[in-house]
């Protein structure tokens, strides 16, 4: 695929995810983006919980593993592209899916009290991302630092990397913390910009050719 149908796939995911994320939130009353989880938004048990998950988390996740592996032979090839665009592809866009088909329970369980065995793989496969996402951020950028034009790339992609890392380590170690919400928003706000700032870069090297 040329660059502009791996560009119109990573934005078309990356929308789609923010939009679900957004519609969960003004679907649910009383609804809090600051203290309550995306996920909470399609948990079990919300009334469109499966319309959510099924015509928004899921397709995102999808459209942002191909848009993974599709990137990943667009950039200048290594070792560290390689295992970069691998990990994002599969701990964020495969792992998107697995949260999509099997939700949190009610209110998300986050003392993780009897969780149920979706609970379970839920919070793994997204416990996952959040350790890894950021570190293949980070080594992509490593690996675009070495050609200067994608030194604008390349910086953008660390710092993502690194910020999301500073979010994470507040996400995960208070898991119960009033601003839960607002930390995973921006975790995930640092990661649509990281698509979407490589999804533009592709566009432009077609316009630029």
């Amino acid at each position: 695929m040329n660059n502009k149908t791996t560009f119109y796939i990573g934005v078309l995911g990356a929308s789609i995810f923010v939009i679900s994320s957004i519609l969960g939130g003004i679907l649910i009353d009383g609804y809090s983006e600051i203290s309550q989880l995306i996920s909470e938004s399609y948990a079990i048990d919300t009334e469109y919980g499966e319309v959510l998950r099924f015509f928004g988390i899921i397709p995102s996740g999808i459209l942002l593993t191909l848009f993974a592996f599709l990137a990943y032979k667009k950039f200048p090839l290594s070792k560290l592209t390689k295992w970069g665009f691998l990990i994002f592809g599969i701990c964020y866009g495969i792992a998107t899916v697995i949260v999509g088909i099997f939700p949190c329970d009610s209110g998300c369980n986050k003392e993780f009290i009897n969780p149920s065995l979706s609970q379970f793989i839920h919070n793994l496969s997204g416990s996952l991302t959040y350790i890894f996402v950021p570190l293949s951020m980070i080594l992509i950028g490593m690996a675009l630092s070495k050609f200067p034009i994608y030194k604008k790339l390349s910086r953008l992609g660390i710092t993502c990397g690194i910020v999301g890392y500073l979010f994470v380590f507040l996400f995960l170690a208070e898991p119960t913390s009033e601003y839960i919400g607002l930390y995973q928003r921006i975790i995930e706000g640092v990661f649509i910009l990281w698509i979407i700032s490589y999804a533009f870069h592709l566009r432009n090297l077609d316009t630029s050719g």
